[in-house]
């Protein structure tokens, strides 16, 4: 796997017409050329910034294209980075529920909700963590105009520190992100190793 910063500075935005979430999703969908038959294989998160600078966090399993505009720094991600015990995460997250006996999908609201719906992925993701360091900020929503028709995205940042509980479940997790809406900027689990090497 390969992470990737992208640095945009206020003449990239012009540049590339960026006005919204979906003009993010643009600009990072255009650094990876669609091949026939292949599904989207990278992650992203929007770092924010201010108004003269932003960065984009970017995993993927091929190196991005290099872009028109912007500076793109990449490294790979060594087989040992996934080998801790313990890791201090960040993860921008879609958090919903399908509705009982309907396709109707639904947003998870309120701190406890959020709190019980997180340990729900956490589990299937093949980490627990410790939920007296577990931060929930930046819950709201994101909305764009997409096709002429407007996309809500229900939106909360999750921070903490997690324990890999199962290996093969947690690396999966790392490469394939969390919940939906990834291909929109969220799922992206970003790790910091605190643990011993396992």
């Amino acid at each position: 796997m390969i992470l990737s910063m992208y640095n945009l500075n206020r003449s990239d935005f012009v540049a590339l017409n960026i006005t919204d979430a979906y003009s993010i999703h643009r600009v990072v969908y255009d650094l990876f050329p669609k091949k026939e038959n292949e599904q989207r294989n990278f992650l992203f998160v929007d770092k924010g910034g201010t108004w003269q600078q932003r960065k984009i966090l970017i995993l993927s399993k091929d190196e991005p294209g290099s872009p028109e505009f912007g500076e793109l720094q990449s490294k790979k991600v060594t087989d040992e980075f996934l080998l801790f015990d313990s890791y201090g995460f960040e993860v921008v997250l879609n958090p919903t529920k399908r509705e009982s006996g309907s396709k109707k999908v639904l947003p998870v609201l309120g701190t406890d909700a959020l709190k019980m719906w997180f340990q729900r992925k956490s589990e299937e993701s093949g980490f627990s963590i410790d939920e007296n360091r577990l931060q929930i900020s930046k819950t709201g929503v994101i909305a764009f105009n997409k096709d002429n028709a407007q996309c809500t995205f229900n939106t909360a940042t999750f921070m903490g520190v997690l324990n890999v509980v199962d290996r093969e479940k947690f690396i999966e997790c790392f490469k394939n992100g969390i919940g939906r809406g990834k291909g929109f900027g969220f799922g992206l689990l970003q790790l910091v190793p605190i643990g011993k090497n396992a």
